[in-house]
């Protein structure tokens, strides 16, 4: 009996696959999830062959009638529906060009593995698009990406020619995934060729913080560039989540700073207790993003954040000609975490306040927040900040000790 646009809607889905014929080899094909498939089976050359024609019911019974009829006419004048179906894809895959499938690529894979986007997209939009952006995904070869990847290189940026190649990496395995290439061309370029990372063991000393301040402040950055690296240096966030904060998070009554779950790199939300200097930081701030919803509007726009090379760039503006050696802001998270422990923080107290992951069966067991030691302990970093820089004596004997 041919199928109804009623018994089609009145379809259950079962423990297992079942098929239900409508009439001249059309049928559907219902999965336990739910999900129903148009298929058509048909014989030529004496073979059997099986074309899927859609899913119902963005595909109408109406439709798929109709698609059955047209796939009909092509088997009886010797044609296979199901190869031309085949050739097309092959032939759409085959005009797919990179910068169509890094958008794919970005929105399928990249976006759900991370909350900021804005480092694998400059590479991409800047290093990898201008080289072999109109050339299709089958044609890149190892010397495409070696090129772009050794540009990068030449110019004297290892670490940034290695985040370069383990973004094409990402790209070409998903590639494959997609069946677009057989091989990916990146694999011939192994990352320790490239740049062997280094675990960096920069922290400032007090003397070094006092001079990076001073000359942060003398410089001629921009003055929220002056503000964020301060406010890095007493919160210990990341640069990245004060990039991305908003006005929203920040409670300057209750001197408190949340910084939601898709801003934190844990993936889960974190609260920073903020100390004298840092509200009064964040107040000058507020005055300075002229109403935009953004902490850190960017330049010539209140909807968009800085750039993460725009403040990074800053720093070495500030530290130019300065005697101390070159630092990256990460290091000043290592460097409030060297002083404090050495200065008897206890270990979990401090690592909640980076927004560390405690690891271990320490980490599964201990879900203490330490709420009032974590302020007690800001407020101490940001008074002995001070210290320094208004009085210049570098007193780290004299730190509190911490029971």
């Amino acid at each position: 009996m041919a199928l109804t646009d009623t018994a089609l809607k009145a379809l259950k889905p079962r423990e297992k696959v079942f098929t239900v014929a409508d009439n001249r080899g059309l049928y559907v094909e219902v999965f336990p999830t739910g999900g129903v498939v148009w298929r058509y089976r048909y014989r030529l050359n004496g073979k059997l062959e099986k074309l899927t024609l859609g899913k119902y019911p963005a595909l109408t019974l109406k439709n798929a009638r109709f698609k059955r009829d047209e796939a009909a006419q092509a088997a009886a004048m010797g044609t296979s529906p199901a190869e031309q179906k085949r050739l097309a894809k092959v032939a759409a895959a085959d005009a797919t060009t990179v910068a169509e499938f890094g958008e794919r690529f970005f929105r399928e894979i990249v976006a759900k593995d991370r909350a900021d986007l804005t480092m694998p997209r400059r590479y991409f939009d800047k290093a990898i698009l201008p080289a072999i952006g109109a050339k299709p995904v089958r044609d890149v070869t190892t010397e495409d990406v070696r090129a772009i990847i050794w540009r990068k290189k030449d110019e004297g940026f290892d670490a940034a020619a290695g985040q370069i190649r383990g973004v094409l990496k990402r790209l070409f395995d998903y590639a494959a995934t997609a069946g677009l290439v057989t091989t990916n061309p990146v694999l011939a370029l192994p990352m320790r060729h490239v740049h062997k990372a280094k675990a960096r063991e920069r922290a400032l000393s007090p003397e070094e913080i006092k001079t990076f301040l001073r000359a942060a402040f003398e410089s001629n950055i921009r003055r929220q560039f002056k503000i964020a690296l301060h406010l890095v240096l007493l919160t210990m966030v990341r640069k990245s989540e004060l990039l991305l904060a908003r006005w929203e998070h920040v409670d300057l009554e209750h001197a408190e700073w949340h910084i939601p779950a898709e801003h934190s790199k844990t993936g889960k939300p974190h609260i920073v207790f903020l100390s004298r200097q840092a509200v009064a930081l964040f107040k000058e701030l507020h005055i300075l993003a002229g109403g935009s919803d953004l902490v850190l509007p960017g330049r010539g726009s209140l909807t968009k954040p800085f750039a993460h090379n725009a403040i990074n760039n800053a720093l070495k503006v500030a530290l130019r000609g300065q005697p101390i050696p070159a630092f990256t802001i990460h290091d000043l998270r290592r460097t409030a975490s060297t002083l404090l422990h050495e200065s008897g923080w206890p270990s979990d107290v401090v690592e909640k306040a980076l927004n560390h992951t405690i690891g271990g069966v320490r980490g599964v067991y201990n879900r203490a927040e330490y709420a009032p030691k974590r302020l007690e302990m800001l407020q101490f970093w940001a008074d002995f900040i001070e210290q320094l820089t208004t009085t210049g004596q570098v007193i780290l004997g004299r730190f509190k000790q911490v029971a």
